[in-house]
């Protein structure tokens, strides 16, 4: 290690341990489809509500049929832990009127932050009526929803051009959107060079960083098969040969997450977003990492 690096590995060190109790998370949840599941969530629930999250969400999937998955497990998130639960709201499948009477039935049961997404397409035939800022606009409407839109730092897969999808991102913060969540990466610069560009075309809104912890890269490899993420070479290196160690690639899943929020917080980032797939033992090992603790214990 030269000597420049050692001193940047020490200077980012000392920002982290500085940055103590000013940093903050929350995280994303899917609902559970069976008993056992449902016991796994919870459990990771009732560890990471210990950290304070600003929120959580739960996810919904046109494929899955009904949203009373999510709407039952918002629910009980927020009577079982009083944290800020919000939603997946998606418009492709659904008609303005059927939005109309979910939004205005989560703002009745006060239900006041939601994640609003145009959705997966069912069928790649399928002509959206709707997009995500439509479905903005049309909460706006209902009441002052807390909304939270994805960016893609590198490029949302359907999307004709960088350009067009940073239009895009800047038409749903036009129609009101309060804060962006990215889809997770792990190229810290794309990030970087993508936050640039919103500030150069008035998006003036939070960039909220999503951070996938990897526990499984076989896993995380078939993720990225339906998105334009890339993973930097040097991480297919050091997972290279992994496949049945599962233990040890969490202990590297874990260093490739902190690594890379030390250099988001030194460019001044300090909110983040952990996609944890319903697991607590990454996210809770990071967050205890950043100052982020449970003091209770």
């Amino acid at each position: 290690m030269s000597m420049f690096h050692a001193t940047q590995q020490a200077v980012l060190n000392q920002y982290l341990a500085e940055l103590q109790g000013k940093i903050n998370v929350s995280f994303e949840f899917f609902p559970p489809r069976t008993d056992e599941m449902e016991q796994i969530l919870w459990k990771t629930i009732n560890k990471l509500s210990k950290l304070n999250p600003i929120f959580v969400s739960v996810t919904y999937s046109a494929h899955s049929g009904t949203r009373n998955h999510t709407d039952k497990t918002i629910k009980d998130i927020k009577k079982r832990t009083g944290l800020i639960a919000a939603p997946h709201l998606t418009c492709i499948n659904e008609t303005p009127q059927a939005l109309q009477t979910i939004a205005q039935e989560y703002w009745n049961n006060g239900i006041h932050n939601i994640v609003a997404l145009r959705g997966d397409q069912i069928k790649k035939t399928y002509q959206s009526s709707m997009y995500a800022s439509d479905l903005v606009y049309l909460l706006k409407k209902i009441g002052n929803f807390d909304i939270a839109v994805a960016a893609y730092p590198e490029v949302h897969p359907e999307a004709k051009s960088a350009q067009s999808d940073l239009i895009n991102l800047k038409k749903k913060i036009d129609a009101g959107a309060n804060r962006a969540i990215t889809q997770f990466f792990f190229d810290v610069e794309q990030y970087l060079r993508f936050r640039d560009l919103c500030v150069s075309v008035g998006i003036d809104i939070e960039i909220i960083p999503g951070i996938l912890p990897i526990f499984n890269f076989r896993q995380l490899q078939n993720f990225i098969t339906f998105t334009k993420v890339k993973i930097p070479h040097w991480i297919y290196v050091i997972f290279h040969g992994l496949d049945h160690d599962l233990e040890t690639q969490k202990m590297l899943g874990t260093f490739v997450a902190i690594d890379m929020i030390r250099v988001l917080l030194k460019e001044g980032v300090r909110n983040f977003h952990f996609y944890t797939l319903n697991r607590s033992d990454l996210t809770y090992a990071i967050c205890h990492t950043l100052g982020i603790k449970n003091n209770k214990m």
